[in-house]
């Protein structure tokens, strides 16, 4: 087995234990923010002096569930205690592996940009791996300056850092490669927060009951503050994380605004749904969310590729050697850029080339993410035969 195929193997298998142990960490912090804005005070006098500050019955596949939570502490600690993090910690781990099977091992060719700037691999590696690590540390110094003043104050400033690292990634890397550091800047923000703040503080709880101690309720408002942060940012990851396969995003002259937009709808539709389980039902959130949303979306429309009326619209005879010769070191049956030919896309004959027309259209002449990075040098010249070729009725 040589290593593009290795790599592949590595990048298949990553990507769906990143997505098995994603949907523990979200479908868990999904749940838990919703038991805490559902829960209701109990009525039970005995709940109450045991320390209940809510409760709330549920059915779940047939069983009946009564889920309650102290205000601060029970009053003796029970034997089993269930803590959760390995989601989280799992999460993080295969994603980093992911974003390094696929980014930093193979820079040259999906982190560099010629068109954007004259970085080396190495260097744009180093700016991944930089971005990662600032991310956190300006999230936590933020976090612990401005949440107690404002929350609003916080989110504000928060948002202008995410849009100025935006910014900056969009001009030196690849624009997918900007996109994917973006989203996963944020998620290693969020497992940081489990791992430097919520457990930690969830052990000192456990070690001072241990100790006979009085709970501290500080400890718990703080780890509850990142872990509602954590569940605002889930949804502008998951965006970043499913972008790099639209370049209509990512390639667009202004992608750090495209992205940033988008993830403040995905984030005030969020609250909605945060709303929604205190049973307030604040429709203004999910409609400025979606309309935020689909204003992107209807502004970085493609504008439509003018090509006069001519009886000298190239041939398919004429635009395949300009396929042979730019797509199909990829998008073959026998590949020899790629393991295998991208989303099985191959345009090694005449009839798959008229079969993916549409498909060489947007990518060569809309979006011109393709070919990759250009590694194969098409011109602008070609890419208008193309479009003239498509346009003029694919003779």
């Amino acid at each position: 087995m040589d290593g593009a195929y290795l790599i592949e193997v590595a990048s298949m298998l990553l990507r769906w234990l990143h997505l098995i142990v994603g949907i523990a960490w979200i479908g868990s912090s999904f749940y838990f923010i919703w038991l805490d804005n559902s829960i209701k005070p109990p009525t039970d006098p005995k709940l109450r002096e045991a320390g209940v500050g809510g409760e709330l019955w549920a059915m779940h596949a047939g069983g009946f569930y009564n889920p309650q939570k102290y205000l601060v502490a029970p009053k003796e600690l029970p034997r089993e205690l269930h803590f959760f993090f390995w989601p989280s910690y799992s999460t993080w781990i295969t994603g980093f592996l992911l974003i390094s099977t696929l980014y930093y091992l193979q820079a040259a060719t999906w982190m560099v940009d010629p068109a954007v700037a004259h970085i080396s691999a190495s260097q744009a590696v180093m700016i991944g791996l930089g971005t990662l690590a600032a991310g956190w540390i300006v999230y936590d110094l933020l976090a612990r300056l401005l949440i107690e003043r404002s929350q609003i104050l916080f989110a504000i400033v928060y948002t202008l850092f995410v849009a100025a690292m935006a910014w900056a990634l969009t001009h030196v890397l690849a624009g997918r490669a900007a996109y994917i550091h973006v989203g996963a800047m944020i998620a290693t923000a969020m497992s940081a927060n489990v791992f430097f703040i919520i457990i930690p503080g969830q052990r000192k709880l456990v070690a001072a009951m241990k100790r006979g101690e009085p709970a501290d309720p500080v400890i718990g408002k703080k780890a509850k503050q990142r872990s509602v942060h954590n569940n605002y940012l889930t949804l502008p990851v998951l965006f970043a994380m499913i972008s790099n396969h639209y370049a209509f995003t990512y390639n667009h002259p202004h992608a750090w605004i495209v992205l940033v937009l988008i993830m403040i709808g995905a984030a005030l539709i969020r609250h909605f749904f945060n709303l929604k389980h205190k049973g307030l039902w604040r429709w203004e959130y999910p409609a400025a969310g979606g309309a935020i949303i689909a204003a992107v979306l209807v502004w970085i429309a493609p504008a439509p590729v003018k090509v006069e009326a001519s009886a000298d619209a190239p041939t398919l005879a004429q635009i395949a050697p300009i396929v042979q010769t730019r797509c199909t070191g990829c998008h073959a049956e026998h590949a020899t850029l790629m393991p295998a030919a991208p989303a099985g896309m191959m345009l090694d004959s005449d009839a798959r080339i008229r079969q993916h027309a549409a498909r060489i259209f947007a990518r060569a002449v809309q979006t011109h993410d393709m070919p990759l990075g250009n590694i194969t040098g098409i011109t602008d010249d070609e890419r208008k035969r193309l479009a003239a070729w498509y346009l003029g009725g694919m003779r």
